[in-house]
């Protein structure tokens, strides 16, 4: 498999296609992105092939997009990668595929937003169409949405990891962010739909806002606590309020204390696969480092406003 894997090219992927879906074969193929679950080939100019080729569970993700997706994206006011086939296995490539609609736009953690208004309210008109009470048979999340304490050693073991490193100036006060998140009282309300990874590498970006967003294979049903993280680590300073105030319905204390809980553990992964070589692939991805260093800031800046330690 490893070796299907590395050697996929743009006449491969158009082989695929030739044996599945003949009529989309003659259109260009090029290389999109590698993401760290998909390998994404753009297909002409509207479409793309996303192909599982780091991970076992890559299979299962893409089928749950291609399941629901359908269903979600005619009410969301950004656009978002709808899938419009399903390649089966083969001898070709063992492993299930999709052909999605192509979403035009460069993720936020290479093109940060800079019209902070604007992206706020786009992205609370996002999660406020999303967040609606999910069906019985939605799919769980891989530990998204579900209670903040069952992520305690995650929490743990990435604090200490990027201690020992020298990347967290103060880590009192991220211990004391995350105490006060994890011990607000849990989400009682019905399961939402949710992204479920809203980091800035999953959220398009052109002319300064939010165009889109991609990449739901984490797509889940539970406490949208998780997605509200988002505006810790997508805006710029000064526009979380904003956000806050036009997403709907107005979260609690509780749910803000919770998504301040799911905003470390971002920033905190963020922190160490950006840094070459600490996490994840070797190498790192290092666009990923300075917005989650703005995150934790902001974070622990909470904390010693609110005196949480």
């Amino acid at each position: 498999m490893a070796d299907i894997e590395r050697e996929l090219t743009a006449e491969s992927v158009r082989d695929l296609l030739r044996a599945q879906h003949g009529d989309l074969a003659d259109r260009p193929v090029r290389l999109g992105a590698r993401g760290w679950d998909n390998q994404l080939w753009r297909l002409g100019d509207d479409l793309a092939v996303r192909l599982p080729w780091a991970t076992r569970s890559a299979d299962e993700l893409l089928l749950k997009e291609h399941a629901w997706l359908p269903v979600l994206a005619p009410h969301l006011p950004l656009r978002v990668p709808v899938p419009q086939r399903l390649g089966e296995p083969s001898e070709r490539f063992p492993r299930p595929w999709i052909v999605t609609t192509w979403v035009p736009g460069t993720p936020a953690d290479r093109a940060p937003v800079t019209r902070g208004a604007e992206a706020a309210d786009a992205l609370a008109a996002f999660l406020t169409a999303l967040h609606r009470p999910a069906p019985d048979g939605a799919p769980v999340g891989r530990g998204r949405g579900g209670p903040l304490a069952d992520r305690a050693e995650q929490f743990a073991e990435q604090l200490a990891s990027a201690t020992d490193l020298g990347l967290i100036p103060d880590p009192d006060s991220v211990r004391a962010v995350w105490e006060d998140a994890v011990t607000a009282p849990e989400w009682t309300g019905p399961a939402l739909w949710l992204h479920g990874d809203l980091h800035p590498a999953n959220v398009l970006t052109a002319g300064g806002t939010f165009c889109g967003v991609i990449d739901f294979g984490d797509l889940c049903a539970g406490d949208p606590a998780c997605d509200l993280a988002a505006p810790w680590t997508l805006l710029p300073d000064g526009a979380a309020d904003r956000f806050h105030s036009a997403y709907q319905p107005t979260p609690d204390t509780a749910t803000l204390r919770r998504a301040r809980g799911w905003a470390l553990l971002r920033a905190l992964s963020g922190i160490l696969i950006g840094e070459a070589g600490t996490h994840g692939r070797p190498g790192g991805k290092p666009t990923w480092g300075p917005p989650a260093h703005t995150a934790l800031r902001r974070l622990t800046a909470t904390a010693r406003e609110q005196d949480l330690g």
